[in-house]
């Protein structure tokens, strides 16, 4: 009987001490930290600028964090400051941890190169009083930042003053720039602007546009026919035969150049021969190059497309009258947008007031998709199209003369509906040229 007493006191004692570690096991008890809101985040920020980055843990009390970038542990506060020094995607990952557990979250970063977010603005400048510039349109800002090639290349310029500054594309991540009347071809790295190498600026040279065939080779157009370059050496490697005059615009689709002449209209060239392979006399405006790869030029009263597999060309009636830019050259006032095209009414020696949608119905072009008010007229190619906003760019000045010119617009349009979503209007001689966009 009393080891049986004895044993019910000892078990009554360790059931009791039981309960009082589980009660204290119970009050030490540390839940693992808590991420407030997303845990997979999205951001973009361009080369320059800082992100800060929040844990977004709700009780940071003992809680240890990690930072990692692309897998490589950057830090150990609750927030992290990115400053990205090269371009492209990062994935940034925040873990938290405490004696409870860990947690993790991941941000997927976007990087823009410096000159990337957004479009450039090529200028010609002011003819005898300064050289061509180029400016560029931020899309987060909406601003337009000037003489953007200069500041990135204060030792660099696109003299002389009587050269203008016409022609831009972006190619193989790089930005062409090409002058007429002595000046330079200028070749940039299209997302820093730092300038890579060119063909420098001399008497004689009368440069129009561009167009690579390949990573290693080129055609240059010019006032007296067509050049093929070496964009390794950036230099001339004779002419292409047949081909005389004045030549502007140039694109290459599949297998075929397109270039305008003055004199012949549109000449297509064979890309791997560059033979002539065939004309189409009486064009006077190029190009535009729809996403059915088919390429569109216009002349007379006449709007037409080249099938760039088979070279067949299409003829639809324009409604009113295509005028090109022989006398002072600039590109085409044309562009694609998808399968649609834009083309502006000009006049014979100036810039026009009403932009056209050809869409594939003829009726489509009875009236103006976009009409210019007040006393703004396009100049240059006067007319773009940016294919990442589906927006319609127009670059306008005032009509008339003197002064006039120094009164800019640049009106952003949807490309759908033709609703205005953007206006920035500045001061100051640029004549603008051509808006490129990056590919």
């Amino acid at each position: 009987m009393r080891n049986n007493f004895f044993s019910k006191q000892l078990i009554a004692i360790a059931s009791l001490m039981m309960l009082v570690t589980s009660c204290n096991n119970d009050d030490d008890f540390t839940a693992a930290p808590v991420i407030k809101g997303e845990q997979q985040l999205k951001d973009t920020l361009t080369i320059g600028k800082t992100l800060q980055l929040s844990s977004k843990i709700k009780d940071r009390n003992n809680v240890s964090f990690e930072w990692a970038v692309n897998g490589n542990v950057v830090g150990s506060d609750s927030t992290y400051t990115f400053k990205p020094e090269t371009r492209g995607d990062f994935k940034i990952t925040m873990t938290a941890k405490n004696n409870g557990g860990n947690v993790s979250l991941t941000y997927d970063i976007h990087t823009f190169g410096a000159y990337e977010n957004g479009f450039f603005m090529i200028n010609e400048g002011w003819f005898g009083h300064g050289t061509g510039t180029v400016g560029f349109y931020r899309y987060d800002t909406k601003a337009i930042e000037d003489s953007v090639f200069v500041k990135v290349n204060p030792d660099k310029d696109l003299k002389p003053e009587s050269s203008t500054l016409e022609f831009g594309t972006v190619f193989n991540k790089k930005l062409f720039l090409v002058s007429k009347v002595g000046g330079p071809v200028v070749v940039a790295d299209a997302y820093s602007l730092k300038e890579e190498k060119r063909i420098p600026a001399q008497g004689g040279n009368d440069w129009r546009a561009i167009v690579g065939i390949d990573e290693n080779q080129a055609l240059l157009t010019s006032g007296k026919g067509i050049f093929k370059l070496n964009l390794n050496t950036m230099e001339l490697n004779g002419q292409v035969e047949g081909i005389t005059g004045q030549v502007g615009d140039i694109v290459k689709v599949n297998g075929f150049i397109f270039a305008l002449s003055a004199s012949k209209g549109v000449i297509v060239i064979n890309a791997t021969t560059l033979a002539v392979e065939k004309t189409i006399s009486g064009m006077v405006l190029g190009f535009a190059v729809t996403d059915d790869k088919k390429v569109w030029a216009a002349g007379g009263t006449k709007l037409i497309n080249i099938d760039s597999n088979t070279l067949e060309v299409k003829e639809i009636a324009l409604g009113f009258q295509a005028y090109g830019s022989w006398g002072a050259w600039h590109p085409g006032s044309i562009t694609a947008a998808k399968n649609a095209v834009f083309i502006a009414k000009n006049g014979s020696w100036s810039g026009g007031k009403e932009i056209y949608k050809y869409n594939g119905d003829v009726s489509s072009l009875a009236s103006p998709f976009v009409t210019l008010t007040d006393s703004n007229i396009l100049y240059g190619a006067g007319i773009g199209y940016d294919k990442k906003k589906n927006t319609l760019v127009i670059n306008t000045v005032n009509e008339g003369y003197g002064a006039n010119f120094a009164i800019n617009n640049l009106y952003l349009f949807n490309g759908d509906s033709g609703a205005k979503t953007g206006t920035v209007s500045f001061s100051g001689y640029y004549f603008p040229a051509v808006s490129v966009f990056h590919q």
